[in-house]
């Protein structure tokens, strides 16, 4: 039943914010915690008690009998551990108890998370640190309301342990380096730079009963079997088109949701393929729309089940459609209301917009291997560089606005800026419409949209934590290589305008505004050196370079043995995920395919002993015994393949990059092998004997 609701009622109801702060903490506790926040600086411990205090009674009065230290391992999902406030009781009284000590930090067992080598298996102590910077919220569900406490997890020895630590280490990082700039350009009011993110999440809703039916849906989040069914996305009808019903219901109750959570969506609709959705929030600082992110993929998943929905967040689920992203919408502002990628009405004019875009040509250009991996995973191998996503190629699209008045400065001096002018759509009764000064480009990773990036091949089912940190810190590299030449230039705006000139020129390579699709670029991407790197396996080493231990130490972002940490853990991934998709391979084919065609078979044999006893036509029985034999014993030497590679795989030695490279080379291919007769038998066998649902049930039937 549809509710009705109040957004301005309902949002945020369920944050500590700065309104419930403002609220429930005494006015000097209240401004000691917003200069923590606003400014960065050091949390004064003398008052978190009575933050501790005045958050567990705001919780308590909410209903909330437990709390939880909220964190973000290297697993790619999010943990938690509860406790309730109860404290040792008084006189058989129940007394409800939360400290300043509990608030900002909590113990949990690191050994359990991965940590690529940084934790033996008998160094189990890590430990959570609060984050004051992404507010507190209560999370309401058929347990209870728990208070959730976003924090930071290291390691007892102080390593990061989490994708939340080298996020928020990459903001001060560009802050710092932004603010000198900003100083040169004579801006004295600002006092911090925050960047600003906002991840547009895709999704597969299908009916939780089929996929309850497909085990490896239930095991890997995709399809490894399936053949095509007669309709996929040729028509272009599902995209934008009209919302059903009981997908309605799922969105509204989300939106619902994560707004009493604080999270600004804003926009929902279909996606290119069958069962595909997408949900944007309103733009944040980097940091909370990474916790947000995570709330949305969370909230999706538990929210789906309420409308006996499953909620796929793979990156591919569906072989033959367009597989899901996340696209990374990314500016950055002062704390006085200044969009740092505004280019104004005449950006040719705008020298501290352009000084800024240059340094983001420059730090793409310089790092583009780093960025790359920063959208790496096995499910993203599946989509990038298909015609449904961004190209492995790492490129930058500026529109024509931009485009030109990089290259007047090339040739001498921009006198001019390109603008958008008014369009008649043709109709009289319809008004002139503002263009804008440059058209999109759908095939380009980075693309400017007229006052932010758009980076377009972060996977799915990810964290943005990843790409957001590596793209601050890039940036901050630049900038600070910026601010180093030009505090000690004797001419300031000679200086500026030779610096964009002579940064352009040395960058311009990575600028690309053509069809990323096509095999022309891929040439002309090789002739211009920029590398094209296809899949995860060949990207992880990217981590490990001496120039990506320079930046990321020379910023404070993650150190030599956290790089090398992360590297171990993105080889482990791959192999662990690899080797699950491969056992379940074999287990669907051994104890569902195999013993449905081999039945089918026999009672095909059987109608064919039937017609030939009364003198019938058999050829149409024999060719589909046929067919179905030849493909039952490719299959079966297919199957026999996969058994070898993957038990090899499990006894293999060596580094864990060797490891993965078998997974990818042999075990991958060996699991490609063994699909393709299977989904031909799809095609013989009766669908009523076929063990498991169709692609055609699982992406119509809603």
């Amino acid at each position: 039943m549809y509710e009705k609701v109040s957004i301005p009622e309902i949002f945020g109801m369920n944050v500590f914010n700065d309104s419930m702060m403002r609220d429930h903490l005494p006015k000097h506790v209240y401004e000691e915690l917003k200069k923590t926040i606003e400014r960065g600086e050091m949390l004064n411990s003398s008052i978190a008690d009575i933050i501790a205090n005045a958050m567990k009674d705001w919780a308590i009065e909410r209903g909330a009998t437990h709390y939880t230290h909220w964190f973000q391992p290297m697993t790619g999902i999010t943990a938690e551990k509860h406790d309730s406030f109860l404290a040792p009781p008084v006189n058989g009284r129940a007394i409800m108890e939360f400290s300043g000590k509990e608030l900002i930090k909590g113990e949990s067992d690191a050994s359990s998370f991965p940590s690529g080598g940084l934790r033996a298996t008998f160094e189990a102590r890590g430990y959570t640190a609060w984050d004051c910077t992404s507010p507190a919220f209560l999370r309401e569900d058929a347990g209870g309301v728990t208070l959730y406490i976003p924090t930071a997890f290291c390691s007892y020895t102080g390593e990061a342990l989490d994708k939340k630590t080298p996020l928020l280490r990459s903001m001060e990082a560009v802050s710092n380096q932004a603010m000198r700039i900003l100083r040169l350009f004579g801006n004295t009011t600002a006092k911090k730079i925050s960047v600003y993110a906002g991840a547009e999440q895709e999704y597969f809703l299908i009916d939780r009963e089929l996929y309850n039916k497909r085990k490896d849906l239930i095991f890997t989040g995709r399809t490894l079997f399936g053949a095509a069914p007669p309709k996929g996305q040729e028509l272009d009808d599902h995209y934008f088109g009209s919302i059903k019903e009981r997908i309605a219901c799922f969105m509204h109750e989300l939106n619902v949701e994560l707004w009493k959570l604080g999270v600004s969506a804003k926009t929902q609709h279909n996606e290119v393929a069958p069962a595909q959705h997408e949900l944007a929030p309103i733009f944040s600082d980097c940091n909370t729309a990474t916790d947000h992110n995570q709330l949305i993929m969370e909230a999706m998943k538990r929210i789906a089940s309420h409308h006996g929905l499953a909620c796929l967040l793979h990156e591919k689920p569906f072989a033959g459609v367009n597989g899901s992203g996340k696209h990374n919408n990314w500016s950055m502002g002062t704390d006085d209301g200044q969009n740092l990628l505004d280019p104004g009405k005449t950006p040719h004019e705008n020298a501290q917009f352009l000084i800024f875009l240059t340094a983001i040509i420059k730090g793409v250009d310089q790092y583009a291997d780093i960025l790359r991996v920063s959208a790496a995973s096995h499910g993203n191998d599946h989509r990038l560089g298909a015609a449904e996503a961004p190209p492995a190629i790492i490129s930058i699209f500026l529109g024509d606005q931009l485009q030109d008045i990089f290259d007047q400065i090339e040739h001498g001096e921009a006198t001019s800026s390109l603008q958008g002018g008014k369009m008649r759509v043709g109709v009289n009764t319809l008004p002139y419409l503002n263009r804008d000064a440059t058209d999109r480009n759908r095939t380009s990773p980075l693309a400017f949209t007229g006052n932010k990036f758009e980076f377009r091949m972060p996977p799915s089912s990810g964290s943005i934590s990843g790409p957001n940190f590596v793209f601050n810190t890039i940036v901050a590299d630049a900038l600070k290589e910026f601010a180093d030449q030009l505090e000690k230039a004797e001419d300031f705006n000679e200086a500026v305008h030779d610096l964009i000139r002579d940064t352009y020129i040395a960058h311009k390579r990575i600028i690309f505004d053509g069809n990323g699709y096509s095999e022309e670029w891929k040439q002309e991407a090789a002739r211009r050196g920029l590398p094209n790197i296809s899949n995860t396996v060949d990207a992880i080493p990217a981590l490990i370079t001496d120039k990506a231990i320079s930046l990321f130490e020379r910023h404070h972002v993650l150190s030599r043995l956290e790089l090398h940490s992360r590297a171990e853990i993105n080889y482990e991934a791959y192999i662990k995920q690899i080797n699950i998709e491969a056992k379940t391979m074999i287990d669907i084919a051994s104890k569902q395919i195999r013993p449905a065609v081999l039945k089918y078979a026999g009672s095909v044999a059987q109608s064919l002993a039937a017609i030939k006893s009364v003198g019938g036509d058999t050829s149409v029985a024999e060719e589909l015994l046929q067919e179905i034999n030849e493909n039952i014993v490719q299959f079966h030497k297919a199957l026999k393949h996969l058994e070898e590679v993957a038990e090899q795989a499990q006894l293999l030695q060596g580094s864990s990059r060797s490891q993965a490279v078998f997974c990818r080379d042999y075990v991958f291919e060996a699991m490609q092998a063994l699909r393709v007769p299977a989904d031909a038998l799809e095609m013989l066998v009766d669908e009523d004997v076929w063990p498991f649902p169709t692609y055609g049930e699982l992406l119509y039937n809603i």
